[in-house]
């Protein structure tokens, strides 16, 4: 049988709003919540017709405890859990709340404003904001620490490969594990060191975008840290969608770690590496200027799943 995803193997826009909401207590979100299923395919449908050339998408991830609350089919998603803090010597992957996350792709901004204002006007009366992101698109596709970000995405065919869920979970066959983080960075620290330290940490060229031989590559780079493979040597990956954010202003900057994978256990193994460190104390240096202010596991369903719960 065939599966209809939703859009989480598409590429990054030029802006994006990332938005987490918890339901609050005694609301009676189960309408709401077959309400935004039908939201979710009807945006999709319309701005195909409205901007066929614009690549907006709506893709919405619903958390574990959300999942149970709703009445979602049993048994879960196999690796659909509350994420635990992953507490290294030094760095900790903090655990935050969030039952519903929404992730809005469009070329400009309006069309992202437009999204979300269908979805505010829907969920709003039943829960609560925690998180609102808006990101843009930084140069050729740059994070505001100044490095490619997303350079060992998965392309082509890979994305849906890495992204979604496969034979080894039937039920949920096309479906996706959700992990989001909002982190930011301290830009001034970042800047006060050379660029030829910056590359250390990345273990790329800044310019070129170019990874380091293993030979110069240091063992605490991101790079290092975030490229993993299975008990046969094969490579596992997963699809981020990372976008910058930033208010100037503010002095805040920051990126939004968001990833699709068809296990969540891929996505755990990076962030094991990177706070725990491979082999432990060997921390990821990107963590010496970027703090997590949150972290939480959705699962995005099918579809068709979507389309049981909407509402007629």
């Amino acid at each position: 049988m065939a599966h209809r995803s939703q859009n989480v193997t598409d590429y990054p826009n030029n802006n994006t709003i990332f938005s987490v909401w918890k339901f609050k207590e005694g609301s009676d979100f189960k309408p709401v919540f077959e309400r935004l299923c039908a939201l979710v395919s009807n945006l999709n449908h319309s701005f195909v017709v409205r901007l066929p050339d614009g690549r907006t998408s709506c893709i919405m991830g619903i958390a574990h405890d959300a999942w149970v609350k709703l009445g979602m089919p049993t048994p879960l998603p196999k690796e659909l859990k509350t994420f635990e803090p992953i507490v290294g010597g030094k760095y900790t992957a903090i655990s935050t709340e969030g039952d519903i996350h929404f992730h809005l792709r469009a070329i400009n901004a309006g069309v992202c404003y437009e999204l979300a204002k269908d979805i505010y006007d829907i969920i709003n009366p039943v829960a609560d904001n925690l998180v609102e992101v808006h990101g843009f698109r930084y140069w050729d596709g740059r994070s505001i620490l100044g490095f490619v970000d997303g350079t060992e995405n998965p392309i082509g065919d890979e994305r849906a490969q890495f992204a979604m869920v496969g034979d080894e979970d039937p039920k949920y066959k096309g479906g996706s594990y959700l992990f989001v983080q909002k982190y930011s960075h301290n830009l001034k620290a970042w800047e006060s060191i050379p660029t030829s330290e910056q590359e250390k940490v990345f273990g790329r060229y800044k310019q070129s975008d170019i990874e380091m031989t293993d030979e110069v590559k240091p063992k605490n780079s991101h790079s290092a840290l975030t490229s993993i493979t299975d008990a046969d040597g094969n490579d596992l990956k997963i699809v981020r969608d990372n976008l910058p954010f930033s208010n100037p202003s503010k002095g805040e900057f920051g990126t939004y770690f968001i990833s699709y994978a068809n296990k969540f256990s891929t996505t755990h193994k990076m962030l094991e590496n990177m706070y725990l460190g491979n082999p432990i104390g060997n921390y990821d240096r990107i963590l010496d200027f970027s703090t997590p202010e949150t972290g939480t596991l959705f699962f995005v369903p099918t579809q068709e799943m979507l389309d049981n719960y909407s509402a007629t």
